[in-house]
């Protein structure tokens, strides 16, 4: 986790139905993944863009895949710059074809933490795309506050207040340029916490209390809701990236994008 980015790349087998609070880039390192948005089959594709609460299911038979977000105030569709010839499934985007390398390549790569946070925010500008409807100024500098506070429990009162909005105006205002209500992504916060803390070797208790969730259960409750799959199974052997790279990190990383890219 880097800033505006989160990245997991690693083995999955299946995921059921969950709802992230930020987009989502999936991109199968060495196959095709299958992806169903309810109601609906089951989709063969090699890379997926998924809108921030959207549910989803995964079925990615135990192979690696890539799982890029970008927060929504840093381009909520950036992402899909990744992809090539993409068709649109209920809100979504899913493609036989994409963006691929630079994910494989840090995979690969035995000490990719120690430069992946800059190198993947070197991919994203890369690959980016005008979004179409700009954030609200308002609500882009509740989504910096809120990040940069301390407090999990800041309310929605408090930072509409500061943005000289009504609390209802403001959460209608956040549910529309966001895609999830105020609470929800509040709760992806307090996730992407109390997963930072797992990974610098806290036990899920104290992670949980950490981010602010009232115990173990609850955290992990609320982490299979947003990942279709237990805690306990994926948040083993966890490692987070170091803010920068050594030199000729990020052209490590390009070297492997698309031809097409360049």
């Amino acid at each position: 986790m880097a800033g505006a980015h989160t990245l997991f790349a690693g083995r999955l087998a299946y995921n059921a139905s969950h709802q992230h609070g930020a987009p989502v880039y999936l991109a199968g390192l060495y196959g095709a993944f299958r992806i169903r948005f309810q109601p609906g089959a089951w989709i063969s594709c090699r890379t997926a863009f998924v809108p921030a609460g959207l549910a989803h299911e995964l079925d990615c038979g135990g192979d690696p895949i890539g799982v890029l977000y970008r927060e929504p105030d840093a381009g909520a569709r950036v992402l899909t710059g990744l992809m090539e010839m993409a068709d649109g499934v209920e809100g979504a985007l899913v493609s036989r074809a994409g963006d691929i390398f630079a994910l494989r390549a840090l995979f690969e790569c035995r000490d990719a933490c120690d430069w992946a946070g800059e190198a993947i925010a070197d991919l994203s500008d890369f690959a980016a795309k005008r979004d179409d409807r700009p954030m609200d100024g308002r609500i882009a500098r509740i989504l910096a506050e809120l990040r940069g506070c301390q407090d999990v429990q800041m309310s929605a009162g408090r930072l509409a207040a500061s943005a000289t909005l009504s609390s209802s105006r403001m959460q209608h205002l956040f549910s529309d340029a966001v895609g999830v209500p105020f609470r929800r992504y509040r709760g992806w916060l307090r996730m992407r916490s109390a997963i930072e803390a797992v990974v610098r070797g806290a036990n899920f208790t104290g992670a949980a209390h950490e981010a602010g969730f009232a115990d173990q259960a609850h955290f992990a409750n609320a982490f299979r809701r947003t990942f279709g799959a237990p805690a306990s199974r994926s948040l083993l052997g966890l490692r987070t990236p170091t803010a920068s790279p050594p030199s000729g990190a990020g052209a490590r990383v390009r070297q492997h994008e698309h031809p097409n890219r360049r």
